[in-house]
């Protein structure tokens, strides 16, 4: 008989093939270590920089990884999760409604109304399109998700997200909306900064979310930036939300 995946491998929707991660060694005890370390990076890094040391949550990202390493995180303590691709989360959100789910990766228009039945706070809203289309959907839903708009920080016009001139055009319509939440802006940096570089970067998306706030005359008080390798950087120009995966969890498919 042939063996078969390692415990917690998770094959992706669709995909056709097994994705496997080595996952034995993930114990509620290690992911807690890991979580612990991380944060204790980050409060060093905001201290440093004058912010709250507590002004920040950590999103434990959980993309390529199966159901046994979302429970030992759960056990771990760990609460708050993101997923990059709808399809990989809903299963995931079945099997742990508690949990607070984020989905912080590209979200396509036909997937939004699985998107917002399932995920607790949208952080990649990149379009007024669709923006409206989730404010459609969640009142026809009957729900309330929170919304970041992510604005593009690399300036390729390939990549998602709202441009820094355009996203002010969004903002002045956030009074407007009933069901959808937007509570900030969300941004990648572009990768292999140094950390010199990356803090300019996350500098500049905070100054236009005060920009934003103070025109749309709305509380924006979220900003999801930085993950595993720029992390510290994210926090020291006030990152508020934070998607770790592999700081957690370990190297994962791409």
């Amino acid at each position: 008989m042939r063996p078969g995946p390692p415990a917690g491998a998770f094959s992706s929707p669709g995909s056709g093939a097994m994705q496997l991660v080595e996952e034995p060694l993930l114990t509620p005890e290690l992911i807690r270590a890991r979580h612990d370390a991380v944060a204790d990076r980050l409060r060093a890094a905001a201290t440093a920089a004058g912010h709250d040391p507590d002004g920040f949550r950590i999103i434990a990202v959980t993309k390529g990884f199966g159901l046994p390493v979302l429970r030992a995180a759960w056990e771990a303590g760990l609460r708050a999760f993101g997923e990059n691709r709808v399809q990989e989360a809903l299963p995931k959100a079945e099997a742990l409604p508690d949990a607070e789910w984020h989905l912080v990766g590209h979200l396509q228009a036909n997937k939004a109304r699985p998107a917002v039945r399932a995920f607790a706070v949208l952080h990649s809203i990149d379009s007024a399109d669709l923006l409206q289309r989730l404010e459609r959907i969640a009142a026809e839903e009957g729900r309330s998700p929170v919304g970041l708009l992510q604005v593009n920080l690399s300036g390729d016009p390939t990549r998602a997200g709202f441009e820094p001139d355009s996203v002010a055009d969004a903002a002045g319509d956030l009074g407007g909306l009933v069901a959808v939440r937007v509570r900030g802006l969300m941004g990648i940096a572009p990768a292999g900064l140094s950390t010199v570089d990356a803090r300019r970067v996350f500098a500049g998306l905070r100054r236009l979310r005060d920009v934003l706030q103070e025109k749309a005359r709305h509380p924006l008080p979220e900003l999801s930036m930085g993950m595993t390798a720029d992390a510290e950087a994210a926090v020291a120009e006030g990152a508020t939300l934070v998607r770790i995966g592999t700081a957690i969890f370990g190297p994962r498919p791409t």
